[in-house]
């Protein structure tokens, strides 16, 4: 499984693969069960359905590395367009954004300015997630986050649980009382810099979940997002809540569409908050083959029909 999660990596990464791939009907097809379209109508009439199943949702728009200041900036204006539209729809709908999809390869305060215009577009109290992309994009995510949340208090950043440095960055950000998702982590990293083992990854998320549930990032105000679809780790963390006495509102679990839904219906009606991140865009075949990675077992679906092609 090691083995087929780094292939499949190494495949996000490739301008070949993503060219011809992206014509197989049966792949598109695939990629479906992930996305609900590639339109922001189809985006936010997904937000409409789970709004009305007690889940909440944070959308994004699929994109990274843009090379190209205009369309950095068409990415910006496109997102302020959401956000007037989720205002239309009387949506409490959130986002989540790329800094490389906003020009961060072209420069930190290019980047930043693009971030700002979202940020004081979105309603007070409407986090805008930073999401965390590969291990040489941290520092500066981390710094630019800092930026904004010394701003705004509607900016929240996402962490990776599978990089040795995530303890030590968790530190620094409690005492803000920032908005932090915690996920595992879909980019291949070096053994120097991330947990090579799934074991080791896993240890580490509950030990990092606990630190975002405990009692001083609670009495910073701290927002946190357990951002798994791991079923054991969901419940293990169920369980130190409630040894914890914690309210049930007090975090929430965070999942990608279409990936344990039944998990986030049951954690709905059992009265945690329960959201979902909704991906759409056609810039999807990177991103697609990051989701495959983090479960290998759904490749041999797409193997059996491209042999089958």
């Amino acid at each position: 499984m090691a083995v087929m999660r780094d292939v499949l990596l190494a495949g996000s990464k490739s301008v070949w693969l993503r060219e011809r791939a992206t014509r197989y009907r049966f792949v598109r097809r695939a990629v479906s069960r992930f996305m609900p379209g590639e339109t922001e109508e189809e985006a936010l009439a997904c937000a409409r359905r789970l709004r009305d199943q007690s889940i909440g949702t944070v959308l994004t728009y699929l994109g990274e590395n843009v090379a190209d200041p205009a369309e950095a900036r068409r990415v910006t204006e496109h997102y302020l367009n959401v956000l007037g539209r989720i205002r239309a729809l009387g949506l409490e709908t959130e986002l989540s954004v790329k800094l490389t999809q906003l020009g961060l390869d072209l420069g930190a305060e290019l980047c930043y300015e693009n971030l700002a215009r979202i940020i004081q577009c979105a309603r007070p109290g409407s986090v805008v997630w930073i999401d965390m992309e590969a291990s040489n994009y941290t520092d500066i995510t981390l710094d630019i986050f800092h930026r904004a949340r010394s701003e705004y208090s509607n900016v929240g950043v996402c962490l990776q649980a599978y990089l040795y440095r995530t303890e030590k960055d968790l530190s620094s950000l409690i005492p803000l009382g920032a908005a932090v998702r915690l996920v595992k982590g879909a980019y291949k990293e070096p053994p120097d810099k991330a947990f090579p083992r799934k074991a080791q990854v896993d240890h580490n998320y509950f030990q990092l979940a606990t630190k975002l549930l405990s009692h001083e990032a609670g009495a910073a105000h701290v927002r946190a997002a357990i951002a798994t679809h791991d079923l054991k780790l969901i419940q293990r963390i169920i369980a130190y809540a409630q040894s914890q006495n914690l309210a049930r509102d007090s975090f929430e679990f965070q999942m990608l569409y279409g990936i344990q839904t039944r998990e986030q219906l049951r954690l709905a009606r059992d009265g945690w908050k329960s959201i979902v991140l909704i991906s759409y865009g056609k810039f999807w075949f990177p991103w697609y083959m990051r989701r495959l990675a983090e479960r290998p077992a759904n490749v041999w679906f797409v193997l059996r029909n491209l042999f089958a092609a």
